[in-house]
């Protein structure tokens, strides 16, 4: 009989050997082989398993974290309050200054000076906007690049939509 050899060949030379006496224990060294071999697949499935989980949460933390502008632009953005429906950052950058691509959800900028700033988005495209000091702009969930074109400080308040509205039933009258 021909076998092509791997652990079915392995198998069927131990199925034919006889039993052995090993530490005072009959063993059958089949059945150890087929223990051996389940323990083995359950440990290699195991710490496939862990690697994997593992794997996919270091991504998630470090995408997470990465687009995050307070936590790779602590320099720009600073976290002014927080609750479960927004989150108000404090944008600061001097003149000509650049961040590093982040990410925000749906947000309203309320600018504090003048603004000028160059935005770079994913795919290399760019926008420019302008706003003046008391103006407020709506924008949308996005990744971005920004850049302060001008020659004075930017300053602005983000104010980020962490949640949908939630609807209120009014009160039934009675």
């Amino acid at each position: 009989m021909a076998t092509s050899g791997g652990v079915g060949a392995v198998a069927g030379l131990w199925r034919f050997t006889i039993k052995k006496e090993t530490k005072g224990r009959k063993a059958d060294h089949f059945e150890s082989l087929k223990k051996g071999e389940s323990i083995m697949r359950k440990s290699i499935q195991l710490a496939t398993t862990v690697l994997f989980a593992a794997l996919v949460l270091v991504f998630a933390a470090k995408t997470a974290m990465a687009q995050d502008p307070v936590k790779v632009d602590p320099k720009h953005y600073k976290v002014e309050s927080e609750n479960d429906q927004v989150r108000v950052l404090r944008i600061t950058y001097g003149p000509h200054e650049k961040s590093v691509m982040h990410e925000h959800p749906a947000s309203q900028v309320i600018y504090l000076t003048d603004v000028h700033v160059k935005f770079t988005l994913p795919g290399g495209k760019t926008q420019e906007s302008r706003g003046k000091a008391g103006e407020t702009s709506w924008a949308p969930a996005g990744k971005h690049l920004p850049e302060n074109l001008s020659d004075k400080p930017l300053e602005a308040v983000l104010v980020e939509l962490k949640a949908k509205p939630v609807k209120v039933k009014p009160a039934e009258t009675k």
